[in-house]
């Protein structure tokens, strides 16, 4: 009787032995890896000097300054105690130069950023308007942002002196002031408010519109065409759905003025004949928080107290930011979806 044998059942690739990879193969192989690594590891070597300049430059002072605000930081008394606690955050309560700061501050805040935004919206609206040399009038609103904040602010400086200023000249042709009783923009709070918001408005009017147009840019036609259909005028159809239906941009220009509103420094520092004292007129009159914190850290030498006024600083514009972005949400329509 015959038996026959049976077939060896072929192999499979795992059983098989293994053998010398070809070239090509070690270089399917070696692309591989480097195509992971480029796909895994590199964005994060791109990024990291940011993080690495953040770090030293952002994140270590912030926390240092920290460190310094419970300190006696004084350079011209090294002999006082390291620790003070939260002795320099209580002195704020009862510095009348901090509350007297934080008022001018709100002043200049209030007649700066609340017009800004308004112009800017009424502007934007006005460029995205099908008008004769278009990109010329879009390319001129950027002019006062690129000059230099130091230069416009001198000439501001002089538009408002109170004996040759063209602030009193151009109030004269209304009426409103002259040669015979000129408005001294620098002895009372209320005119060194306007004269430093104004500087402000004129500087960021133009930044903020042409924000505002680039949102404007993507509302479709057919929208204006319905409401135009509908009844709605020009002015209805900017509140009613141009305001709306740019509400991202709107909120990211309200935080971004009430951060800066609440840092000036620049306008009512140079506004000032005598600037390196950084006291805001003779009374401070117009002297901000941040001007404030500059005169006491290194004109006083205190820089325990500077570094618990910048803190406070801190927290009042995580305030009030906080604040405008609900009012705007809620005004623009946010609340309702």
């Amino acid at each position: 009787m015959s038996t026959t044998r049976a077939a060896p059942a072929p192999s499979s690739p795992r059983s098989a032995p293994r053998r010398g990879r070809s070239a090509d193969d070690r270089r399917l192989t070696w692309r591989d890896r480097l195509y992971r690594f480029d796909l895994r590891y590199l964005p994060y070597l791109m990024v990291a000097p940011f993080f690495l300049l953040f770090i030293v430059f952002g994140l270590f002072p912030l926390l240092y300054n920290g460190v310094v605000s419970l300190r006696n930081y004084r350079l011209d008394d090294p002999t006082l105690p390291y620790w003070a606690g939260f002795e320099n955050f209580g002195k704020l309560v009862g510095d009348e130069d901090f509350w007297n700061a934080l008022y001018n501050t709100f002043g200049i805040f209030l007649l700066s950023s609340v017009p800004q935004l308004l112009l800017a919206l009424v502007v934007a609206a006005l460029l995205n308007r099908r008008l004769r040399a278009q990109t010329w009038w879009r390319v001129g609103m950027l002019l006062p942002y690129v000059t230099p904040i130091v230069a416009s602010t001198m000439v501001f400086s002089v538009f408002f002196s109170r004996d040759f200023g063209m602030a009193n000249w151009v109030l004269g042709l209304v009426g409103l002031g002259g040669p015979d009783d000129p408005i001294d923009w620098r002895a009372d709070k209320l005119h060194a408010w306007i004269a430093v918001a104004t500087m402000v408005n004129w500087k960021w009017i133009g930044y903020n519109a042409l924000l505002y147009l680039a949102a404007m840019q993507s509302i479709p036609r057919d929208v204006y065409e319905a409401a135009a259909i509908d009844g709605a005028g020009p002015w209805k159809q900017l509140w009613r759905i141009t305001v709306p239906m740019i509400q991202p941009v709107v909120l990211f220009t309200v935080i971004l003025s009430t951060i800066g509103g609440l840092q000036l420094f620049t306008e009512p520092m140079l506004f000032d004949p005598n600037a390196q004292a950084a006291t805001g007129g003779p009374n401070g009159e117009w002297q901000t928080i941040a001007q404030l914190i500059y005169k006491v850290g290194w004109k006083d030498l205190n820089l325990g107290y500077a570094a618990a006024m910048s803190w406070a600083l801190f927290l009042i514009i995580l305030i009030v930011a906080g604040i405008n972005y609900l009012l705007t949400n809620r005004l623009s329509g946010g609340g309702n979806r």
